[in-house]
């Protein structure tokens, strides 16, 4: 069986829940190793810096974009024992409420897997190539900055 890719971009909506339960079942070797699987689910807000949001459009380059991920998976996995990690981004137009982004990873024990998911979300919405425009009343607007938090 292939091991299935630690880095998905979607240009449509995805179910989070049924992205974490496909990764498990493609790899049976996993069942039984880990004690904790911590996630971060992020979804579009309908507000930022002071305005309402009706929807954004996220550019990327896509092979720019993966082997960025990828990068940042691979360093949690040297940083911390863990067992592996997924990330899920989308791309694309996004409405509000949409899921964004899934983090997972599996370790034998809690502490690794919470800390590794922490580094995966701050080192992505540090360095992952993003651009991302929203849709206000007042217009489109490129957004030139993350949340710190």
């Amino acid at each position: 069986m292939d091991t299935p890719s630690n880095v998905k971009l979607f240009g449509q909506p995805f179910d989070p829940w049924n992205e974490i339960q496909d990764f498990q079942d493609a790899q049976p070797q996993l069942a039984g190793k880990f004690g904790a699987t911590t996630l971060f689910i992020g979804t579009m807000r309908d507000f930022n810096d002071g305005a309402d949001v009706q929807g954004m459009v996220l550019e990327h380059y896509p092979a720019m974009t993966r082997r960025h991920l990828q990068s940042i998976a691979d360093e949690a996995r040297q940083r911390w024992d863990i067992l592996d990690t997924l990330i899920v981004h989308r791309y694309g137009e996004i409405q509000p409420s949409d899921p964004i982004v899934l983090l997972a990873v599996w370790s034998a024990h809690r502490s690794a897997a919470f800390e590794a998911c922490r580094y995966l979300i701050e080192e992505l919405k540090s360095r992952a190539p993003f651009w991302k425009q929203e849709q206000t009343e007042q217009g489109r607007r490129w957004v030139a900055h993350n949340t710190p938090d």
